[in-house]
């Protein structure tokens, strides 16, 4: 099982690795992304397993019948987000086969298909709307609002799918492949420091905090930076600062978090006062509440900023996803699948396994990760550790899909 994981990690690795960030650019339905489905169906098939990409373009390892119903469903995704660490995602996917590789070791007798699957699309870098793949198959994003999305050079999802070589046009909430399954379970590297402060190698997740998008747009004057008073200025910039610095403050006071993380200027030029500043933030909270009132309160500092230098604004909210409680029962069968003293911790990232909780049973195991940094390069799980997760997982799998 080592070895096995060992190997799909080096030739997992290069693709749609920068040489200079060292980072990932593993976009949607881009190179690299089609080299990463490549490898996924060669560890397919190298297994002797029953390969497929269903109508959203996610893909699926079948060991068994696909049609026999009460399917036992583990994986992840493989593209990542700009500069992306080489764990988030890839680990679940790869600890998946090498579960699978470490069952047949221990000579285990399946009662149940057993799937693996890449979703397909999950961190949104490209379109901007995370986990479009799984949203899609649980009808949380329609086909005409999918339809709708467009990347930074006006390329819509349906575009780029065709031009992928996949048909767009039967994209779409997928009961069929729902009623086949009767649990998944997802194995993510840990996006913080939870587990090395415990210095346990695995962990449970009890539940994802309600997280979303907004958009930020403040719209001034273009105008020459060099000849504009500063007193005849409308600079979309300064109350766009301004509102980076209260974000910081009202997630602090709310126990949240809130970051702008992305930013598009017109005319972007670096001797023009700019017409428009466009800021996504990002936010996320323990509770509902909290999550509303850090957002309001950005809001109302936001226009407070913008109406004192003569700028408007308007805030839209993206994407939105509710608190995930996952599924009680599944979640201590993983327990006690796993021998017990297991820690059980929330996050504050979201996973396809949060979206796939509205439809089907879910659940997911976290392995440490000992720098606590996620979506950077810098981000790391020990070898042991990812060992350790592999049989974690093949123990819940023999429990789910072999009792």
């Amino acid at each position: 099982m080592t070895s096995s994981f060992q190997q799909m990690w080096a030739d997992l690795g290069p693709i749609g690795r920068d040489a200079g960030s060292g980072g990932y650019r593993r976009f949607a339905w881009t190179e690299a992304d089609r080299d990463c489905r490549a490898w996924f169906r060669s560890e397919a098939e190298a297994r002797g397993l029953t390969y497929e990409v269903d109508r959203n373009g996610n893909q699926w390892a079948w060991l068994g019948d696909p049609m026999a119903g009460d399917a036992i469903v583990t994986g992840s995704h493989l593209d990542s987000v700009p500069d992306g660490g080489a764990f988030d995602g890839p680990l679940g996917v790869v600890s998946a086969f090498a579960a699978l590789d470490e069952l047949r070791h221990r000579g285990v007798e399946f009662t149940k298909p057993l799937a693996i699957t890449n979703f397909g699309d999950e961190e949104g870098a490209r379109f901007g709307l995370a986990c479009v793949g799984s949203r899609l198959t649980a009808g949380q994003l329609t086909r005409e609002k999918a339809y709708e999305l467009k990347d930074g050079d006006g390329i819509s999802l349906p575009q780029a799918m065709e031009r992928a070589g996949y048909d767009p046009s039967a994209i779409g909430r997928d009961d069929e492949r729902l009623a086949r399954i009767g649990a998944y379970v997802e194995l993510h590297v840990e996006q913080g420091r939870a587990l090395d402060l415990t210095g346990d190698a695995v962990g449970i997740a009890s539940a994802i905090w309600p997280h979303g998008r907004w958009r930020f747009d403040f719209r001034g004057e273009a105008n020459h930076a060099g000849t504009t008073r500063l007193v005849d200025r409308r600079d979309p910039m300064l109350p766009y600062a301004e509102t980076v610095l209260a974000a910081r403050r009202e997630a602090e006071l709310a126990g949240a978090v809130a970051t702008f993380g992305k930013i598009a200027v017109e005319p972007n030029g670096v001797n023009a006062i700019p017409s428009l500043v466009r800021g996504w933030l990002d936010s996320r909270a323990p509770s509902p509440d909290d999550l509303d009132a850090t957002v309001t309160a950005i809001e109302k500092a936001a226009r407070e900023y913008a109406d004192r230098h003569g700028v408007d604004l308007s805030v839209v909210r993206e994407s939105f996803t509710p608190v995930i409680e996952f599924e009680d029962a599944l979640r201590d069968e993983l327990g006690r699948l796993m021998g017990g003293s297991v820690p059980v911790l929330g996050t504050g990232a979201g996973h396809d396994a949060g979206i796939l909780s509205s439809v089907i049973p879910t659940a997911m195991l976290f392995v440490r990760n000992l720098t606590g940094i996620s979506h950077s390069p810098a981000e790391y799980a020990a070898e042991d550790d990812c060992v350790a997760g592999v049989l974690a997982l093949a123990d819940v799998l023999e429990g789910l899909a072999c009792s």
